[in-house]
């Protein structure tokens, strides 16, 4: 991905999750890939993709079944 094309993502991330804190780094395992990070926080990895002449990012993030609340908790009530 080009440098243009990193930033526009980036501020975009910022600007839909009212969230300054997202950046993108490069991915050492693809060059159509960068990895997104909230801080230094590892979240997730942005692929692009060009089909007919039309650009289009995925944005993929895992989460964890460790990393959420517990079921039990009231407050997801």
């Amino acid at each position: 991905m080009t440098r243009t094309e990193v930033l526009r993502i980036q501020k975009y991330l910022n600007s839909k999750f009212d969230n300054t804190k997202f950046t993108l780094k490069n991915s050492p395992a693809a060059d159509d890939s960068m990895e997104v990070y909230i801080g230094d926080e590892f979240i997730g990895v942005i692929y692009r993709d060009e089909d007919e002449g039309e650009v289009s990012y995925a944005f993929n993030m895992a989460i964890l079944e460790i990393d959420l609340p517990n079921a039990a908790d009231a407050s997801l009530i």
